[in-house]
């Protein structure tokens, strides 16, 4: 990494920046430790660039110039010469699959793969599966990168498991391609109806394709046998590990079960999980929930900064409808490339209105997937019914996850309700070779449209929505300055007046991120008194050349003042 570190042991002084400093009179003000010499974007209000900081107790005590720094290095103190490195708060990825994404990598990478990769990988796990009876099991596929762009059939699974189930999620998680043991042990034939909120696509002849939408999964996944708790424990590790190499240090978790959430309170009380996880609710799936699915987490109450604020449970997540690519999003009017179809909405308004307003009498933040402007309209104006029915606490922070497609008149509302728009800039880049498809020219303006929602007084919190897609941040950051795709296409970028700054790019994937956790006080920039979270870059975010951003490295992860990261 090249940073250079000294452990102060005893000695009378340390020589830091070129000259030599005595310890501070005051114990009291010794730094745990001290990084000098760098670029450090503090994210604060002002968006202050600092050369150092000082960590104490697990928090920052003081950002700014160097030589105001040696104040803090006394008997102890670890000193750390950032080489000029730039530093920025610890990334707040603000939507993510915490556990699927440990689970996905514990099974069948599909990711964005060619079709051949992912047969070639199904081939080579059907010896063990069929040995121990086990399902193949994976996700990743995307249709619109392979040539044709059409779905995947069954019979291109059966050639090579014919007699063992094989589920691959779609990499929207909307979507699965299964075989044909998979669809008779789910007892789908040509007779089976569709489920409400769901798809089973057939052929001209009435046949199962092998292509299951939304809750049609349900009467496959629900029979994959349950991972084993030791396949948890490792899962909800690999996710660890994955997020702090890319100097993520809190990731908001969009649905846990209780059971699941139990899990993670295990791993965090024998100190293993070391993360900051922002957990919300869910009833489990992607099916209509009952009314009473959540009560148990209403029973519980919310549950904040567990763990040294390591662990908070205060949303609860619903699903309004499906995804964009799997032509599953709810639309007002029908798909420009599928006369006659408007999507799958979950909820009648009535049933919707019932689950956000149970949520909002028990205290907790309401979170909702809302990808189609459908969908985004039936929320705010659930949410706007709700509010005013119940206006305090006035700081309720709702969210809508994705708003991909809004109406051009809906947008304001987000800043006018105090919704947040959760977006995922990623999206934008890889969903532009299918979205104009998908809904026109006109309704195009209204989606993915960071400016018009910025203009319009909402902050964005930023993520990835992994397992969905690279959980990578610094493609994330691309993808906000540039609406570029990584191989540079369109030049100039996708509807390229939608684009973030740099400035307000950082800030989505920092403070943005937690304060739509109700975290900012406590993380998100790097300012005295905040927990010390902080990553150390390869290069500087805000002064390389755009077409670097993508391929940024965290360097150095800190969580807490503690380095649980670093690329040697």
């Amino acid at each position: 990494m090249g940073m250079r570190r000294l452990a102060v042991l005893g000695i009378l002084g340390v020589m830091m920046g070129g000259m030599f400093v005595s310890f501070p009179a005051n114990a009291g003000d010794v730094a745990d430790a001290v990084y000098h010499n760098g670029t450090i974007h503090t994210i604060n209000g002002a968006f202050e660039t600092a050369q150092a900081l000082a960590v104490k107790d697990g928090a920052f005590i003081y950002a700014g110039d160097n030589e105001a720094a040696l104040a803090f290095v006394g008997e102890g103190t670890r000193v750390v010469d950032l080489e000029g490195k730039a530093v920025i708060p610890g990334i707040v990825e603000a939507h993510l699959h915490y556990p699927l994404l440990g689970q996905m990598l514990l099974q069948v990478q599909a990711h964005w793969k060619p079709k051949e990769e992912i047969l070639a990988a199904v081939k080579a796990a059907y010896p063990v599966a069929k040995e121990n009876g086990e399902w193949i099991v994976g996700r990743g596929w995307n249709q619109e990168v392979w040539e044709g762009q059409l779905f995947p059939l069954k019979e291109e699974l059966d050639a090579l498991a014919p007699d063992v189930p094989v589920v691959l999620r779609r990499t929207c998680g909307h979507a699965a391609w299964v075989n044909s043991k998979a669809l008779e042990m789910g007892g789908i034939t040509r007779d089976t109806p569709d489920p409400q909120g769901g798809e089973i696509i057939k052929d001209a002849q009435g046949e199962p394709t092998g292509v299951l939408i939304d809750t049609a999964m349900n009467l496959v996944t629900n029979l994959i046998p349950p991972f084993t708790e030791e396949q948890h424990r490792r899962a909800l590790l690999a996710a660890q590990e994955e997020l702090l190499g890319y100097g993520i240090t809190t990731a908001h978790d969009l649905g846990s079960s209780m059971e699941m959430i139990g899990r993670m309170e295990k791993l965090y009380e024998s100190g293993d999980l070391k993360i900051r996880l922002y957990v919300m609710g869910s009833s489990g799936g992607y099916g209509q929930s009952a009314e009473d699915a959540y009560n148990a987490f209403y029973e519980m109450g919310p549950r904040i900064g567990l763990y040294d604020n390591r662990l908070t449970v205060r949303t609860v997540k619903f699903f309004a409808d499906g995804s964009l690519g799997a032509r599953s999003a709810w639309m007002l009017e029908e798909y420009s490339d599928k006369p006659g179809h408007t999507g799958n909405p979950r909820y009648e308004d009535e049933e919707i209105y019932q689950l956000v307003l149970q949520a909002r009498k028990a205290g907790f933040q309401a979170s909702t997937h809302a990808i189609g402007d459908g969908a985004n309209h039936q929320m705010l104006n659930v949410y706007e019914r709700v509010l005013g029915e119940i206006p305090e606490p006035q700081d309720h922070r709702f969210r809508i996850e994705h708003a991909q497609v809004v109406l051009l008149e809906d947008i304001p509302r987000f800043a006018q309700l105090g919704v947040l728009p959760s977006m995922q800039s990623v999206h934008a880049t890889s969903d532009k070779n299918m979205a104009e498809d998908r809904v026109g020219p006109e309704r195009i303006k209204g989606a993915y449209a960071w400016r018009k929602l910025l203009d319009a007084g909402s902050i964005l919190p930023n993520g990835s929505d992994a397992p969905v897609e690279l959980v990578n941040p610094f493609h994330g950051f691309y993808a906000a300055v540039t609406r570029m795709d990584r191989e540079g296409t369109p030049e100039g970028g996708w509807y390229p007046e939608e684009k973030m700054t740099r400035e307000e790019m950082l800030r989505s994937f920092t403070n943005w991120g937690a304060y739509a956790g109700f975290e900012e006080d406590i993380k998100g920039s790097i300012e005295t008194g905040k927990l010390a979270d902080f990553v150390v870059l390869d290069r500087d975010p805000m002064n390389c050349p755009e077409e670097e951003l993508k391929d940024i490295q965290a360097l150095l992860t800190v969580i807490g003042g503690a380095e649980v990261f670093s690329r040697h």
